[in-house]
């Protein structure tokens, strides 16, 4: 038996023989090196993701522990305007859907620096925020939210139902797919909710992902790449009934679902589940064929890229990029983007500033390096929020500098921000 054969699917543990996407091997992703630790070794992991054929689950096989990922995060939520705007209607939205109030009890998983829970405690809305990362947690802590610093396991429920009781509501935003053991991970959701208690998930929609060539939000953080279809199943086995969901925009394209435990009769399935069912079955996503046929679309978006990269060194043109967050990482290693192409990389998160890339050592500065040095180009990495970027950083206008959106499609942005496909740019009009 080959080695790939010895490889389970961490859902209904069928040998995984399929590839998704494979990535090459890569830093782990959020990895920010000093100018010293440039010079030293780094370890790389293999980025291969692998789609089971009969469950259609999507994942990364694990090779490196929640632990290493975990522990010590960069990213800090409260940094995102577009996102804080996102949950402020969240909150009250499920404030008032679930009626809740001084006497309610909410538990947030992945919690972060507490970006979310601060406007329930705002309303006296009792909290509790568990998160791993330990300098995240200290800043919500700092801010007054209660938070456990500890990974989500079925120690720490215990912990929690003993002195704080069972939850009304559970939420977890952007966690789900960083789950290595899935199905623990949903037995201890259930095990502590309230008989008539709601969790709600965020996670990024795999149909996104594959219609809009989203290959860079494949990273070593994400084990798993979910479709509603999975995710119903997954919770269904544990006796939870997933009885609404929603689409949304964030993180360039989004599924918030709604669960209850399935004895809960009181909250009715909405007709929006069994819509969002019938749209992935009619796009493939019960078919394995959709999934076999992603990764030769990420080696050509790649071959586009460096291509286009190549003609403007070639005619001397300077470019910068915007983002140093995990897609950049992901796309930045799997292109080989070195200071070759690119002269370094800019991002707003102070933590980031003056260190370097892993594997592909770009610097990373403060955004106003960009109107001091003038470059040409700039490449902007977080696709999801590029307007929001382009309107930040519009002075590039006053030299005539134009915007770079890699995914999903490439194109090239003028100062009007009419937006050119590169397929339809000869290359001599880059100017």
């Amino acid at each position: 038996m080959n080695k790939e054969n010895k490889i389970k699917c961490r859902n209904c543990n069928e040998p995984l023989q399929n590839t998704f996407a494979n990535l090459g091997t890569q830093p782990i992703c959020e990895t920010y090196l000093t100018l010293d630790e440039t010079n030293e070794k780094e370890i790389f992991y293999p980025l291969h993701v692998y789609v089971c054929k009969k469950c259609f689950l999507v994942q990364l096989v694990e090779s490196i522990s929640s632990i290493d990922l975990f522990s010590d995060y960069s990213y800090f939520s409260s940094h995102s305007k577009g996102w804080l705007n996102h949950i402020e209607t969240y909150s009250d939205m499920i404030i008032n859907k679930l009626k809740l109030s001084s006497q309610s009890k909410i538990v947030e998983i992945g919690s972060n620096d507490g970006y979310l829970l601060k406007f329930f405690t705002e309303k006296k809305i009792p909290v509790l925020g568990v998160e791993s990362a330990k300098n995240v947690a200290t800043e919500a802590i700092s801010k007054g939210i209660s938070t456990l610093i500890e990974f989500f396991n079925s120690e720490t429920v215990n912990k929690i139902i003993k002195k704080h009781g069972k939850s009304d509501l559970i939420i977890g935003n952007n966690i789900l797919a960083q789950i290595p053991d899935i199905h623990s991970f949903i037995e201890n959701l259930k095990k502590l909710l309230k008989p008539l208690g709601t969790i709600t998930i965020e996670f990024h929609h795999l149909l996104n992902l594959i219609k809009k060539n989203q290959f860079d939000t494949i990273s070593h953080e994400r084990f798993s790449y979910l479709s509603f279809l999975v995710v119903e199943k997954l919770f269904l086995s544990h006796d939870l009934k997933i009885y609404d969901v929603e689409e949304h925009p964030t993180h360039g394209g989004s599924l918030r679902i709604y669960a209850r435990h399935k004895s809960d009769t009181s909250r009715i399935v909405t007709s929006r589940v069994k819509d969002l069912k019938l749209k992935e079955i009619s796009s493939g996503l019960t078919k394995i064929e959709t999934y076999l046929n992603f990764e030769d679309k990420v080696k050509e978006i790649k071959i586009k890229i460096l291509h286009l990269l190549i003609e403007l060194k070639e005619k001397n043109k300077s470019i910068a990029g915007y983002g140093a967050h995990s897609e950049a990482h992901t796309i930045l290693n799997y292109c080989g983007i070195t200071s070759d192409f690119i002269d370094y990389t800019v991002d707003r998160n102070t933590y980031k500033q003056g260190k370097y890339i892993a594997g592909i050592h770009l610097p990373i500065l403060n955004p106003k390096k960009i109107y001091e040095t003038k470059p040409n180009y700039v490449v902007v990495l977080p696709w999801n929020i590029k307007k929001e970027i382009m309107k930040q950083m519009e002075k590039i206008d006053e030299w005539n500098g134009k915007f770079i959106v890699l995914i999903p499609e490439l194109k090239i942005y003028n100062s009007d921000r009419t937006e050119y496909s590169i397929d339809n740019i000869k290359m001599e009009e880059l100017s």
